[in-house]
C-alpha cells in the first residue's frame, strides 16, 4: 500500500510552517496552506512517471503524493480517472486545431468537486474530525455532503436561497442537513461562520482548510500522465473560488521536481461570467487583489463568487504562466453550452461551456495561438443544473 510522503504544511505567503497532525485551517496573515512532500522520495517511486505503470487508476493512483497516512482513511466512491477527449467539431466550431476535454463531470456527484471533497474529507476524518460544514454554490455542497456520509461524519450544508432544486435535493438526499441563506454563497459562508461560533463543526470552505486543494491538484497530475508527461500550451479553467487552477499549477511544480516534466508550463486562462468576474477585472487592472463583485449574477451558478479567498494566489499563477483572464456572458455560455452537446456527445454544466465561448472570443481577439493544444476542463454534468437551464438560472 502506498504510503503518503507528506512532511509539512506551508503558508503560500509568509512561508510559516504548519503541523500536519493538527486540525489546521489558513495562516493568521491570510494564506492558504499548502501540503509538502519529500519529493525526492516520491519522484524515485515515480520514475519520471514509468512507476506509475503498476498503480490501480483513479484518484488513489496518486497517494503518495497525497495527504492521508492511513489507508482506512481514504474514502473511496470511484473519483478521478477522468477521461480527457478530443473534440474536434467544437475545435472547427471555435477556430482551433486541436482541442481537448477533460470531463470531470464523470465524477461521484456529477462534478470535479469530488476531488477536493474527497481529499479534505478523508483527512478530517483522519484528524478525528465527525462534524463538517461548507458553503457552496452547489456542487460542493454535494460532494462534501457524499464524503462525509461515506466517512460516517455529520454534514452541514449552507448555499444560497435560489439555487437549483437538484442541488439541494442531492445534498438532503445524502444526508446532510442543508440550510437555505438569502443572497450568494458569500452571504451562505457568512451565515456558516455566525452558525460556528455555536455549533462545533469543522469548515471546508474553499482554501480555508488544507486540503481540498490537493484533491484538485490530482486533475494536474492525470493530465500530465495522459498526454505522456507533455503539458499542453494552454488550459481553459471556469473559475470561482479557483481551487482547480491553483492546485494543477502546484502540481506541475511537484511534477517538474520530481523529474517526470520539464519547465514547459501550459498557459493558465481563467474564464469567469460578465456578470461576476472579480478576477478578469482585476487581472486586467494590475492588481495584487481581486476585490468584492457587486450584485453578482450568472446564469452558471459555479462561477457566481464574487470574491475568491485566494485570488492573490490565482492572479499570481495567471501572471508566471504568462496566462489570460476573460469573461463571457450568458447567452454565450449557455449557446456554446448545447452545441457541446449536439457536437460531442457531451451534457456539460454551463460552466463548462463558458470555457468553449472563451476559447471562441480569445481566438478572434488574438489572445490565444489556435494552432496549439488546448484543454478545456468541462467541471461538471448538466443533469444537476435542468430546472435552472430550463428556467434560464443555471
Amino acid at each position: 500500500m502506498l504510503e503518503s510522503t507528506l512532511t509539512d504544511l506551508e503558508c503560500t505567503r509568509c512561508g510559516k510552517l504548519y503541523d500536519t497532525e493538527q486540525i489546521q485551517t489558513h495562516c493568521p496573515c491570510g494564506g492558504p496552506l499548502y501540503p509538502r512532500y519529500d519529493l525526492e522520495t516520491t519522484g524515485a517511486a515515480w520514475d519520471r512517471g514509468k512507476g506509475l505503470a503498476g498503480r490501480p487508476q483513479g484518484f488513489w493512483r496518486y497517494a503518495d503524493l497525497l495527504p492521508i497516512r492511513k489507508p482506512e482513511n481514504r474514502l473511496n466512491l470511484g473519483e478521478g480517472g477522468t477521461p480527457l477527449l478530443e473534440a474536434p467539431r467544437t475545435a472547427e466550431r471555435v477556430g482551433v486545431s486541436r482541442l481537448l476535454v477533460k470531463d470531470e463531470g464523470l465524477n461521484p456527484t456529477g462534478s470535479f468537486k469530488a476531488r477536493g471533497l474527497c481529499a479534505a474529507v478523508s483527512k478530517a476524518k483522519e484528524l478525528g474530525v465527525t462534524e463538517l460544514a461548507i458553503p457552496t454554490a452547489g456542487n460542493a455542497g454535494g460532494a462534501m455532503a457524499a464524503y462525509a456520509a461515506r466517512g460516517g461524519m455529520n454534514a452541514t450544508v449552507y448555499m444560497p436561497s435560489d439555487t437549483c432544486v437538484e442541488f439541494i435535493d442531492e445534498c438532503r438526499g445524502l444526508g446532510a442537513e442543508v440550510i437555505l441563506v438569502e443572497g450568494l454563497i458569500t452571504d451562505a459562508g457568512a451565515a456558516m461562520a455566525k452558525d460556528g461560533e455555536e455549533r462545533d463543526f469543522f469548515t471546508i470552505a474553499t482554501l480555508k482548510e488544507p486540503y481540498r486543494v490537493e484533491g484538485k491538484k490530482t486533475m494536474g497530475l492525470e493530465l500530465a500522465e495522459q498526454l505522456d508527461w507533455q503539458l499542453p500550451d494552454a488550459i481553459i479553467y471556469p473559475t470561482g473560488g479557483g481551487t482547480g487552477l491553483l492546485g494543477m499549477w502546484k502540481a506541475f511544480a511537484e511534477l517538474e521536481t520530481m523529474g517526470c516534466i520539464g519547465s514547459h508550463r501550459p498557459r493558465m486562462i481563467s474564464v469567469q461570467t460578465e456578470g461576476c468576474a472579480p478576477i478578469v477585472r482585476a487581472f486586467h487592472a494590475g492588481e495584487e487583489y481581486a476585490g468584492m463583485w457587486e450584485n453578482a449574477e450568472t446564469l452558471a451558478s459555479g462561477l457566481r463568487v464574487p470574491a475568491a479567498f485566494a485570488d492573490r494566489e490565482i492572479l499570481m499563477v495567471l501572471r508566471e504562466s504568462d496566462g489570460d483572464a476573460i469573461s463571457v456572458s450568458d447567452a454565450e455560455l449557455l449557446e456554446a453550452t448545447y452545441h457541446i452537446g449536439a457536437d460531442e456527445g457531451i451534457y456539460t454544466a454551463p460552466e463548462s461551456g463558458a470555457t468553449i465561448a472563451a476559447v471562441r472570443k480569445l481566438v478572434e481577439e488574438g489572445r490565444l495561438d489556435p494552432s496549439g493544444t488546448i484543454v478545456s476542463f468541462f467541471t461538471g454534468s448538466a443533469y444537476k443544473y435542468v430546472s435552472g437551464m430550463r428556467q434560464g438560472v443555471a
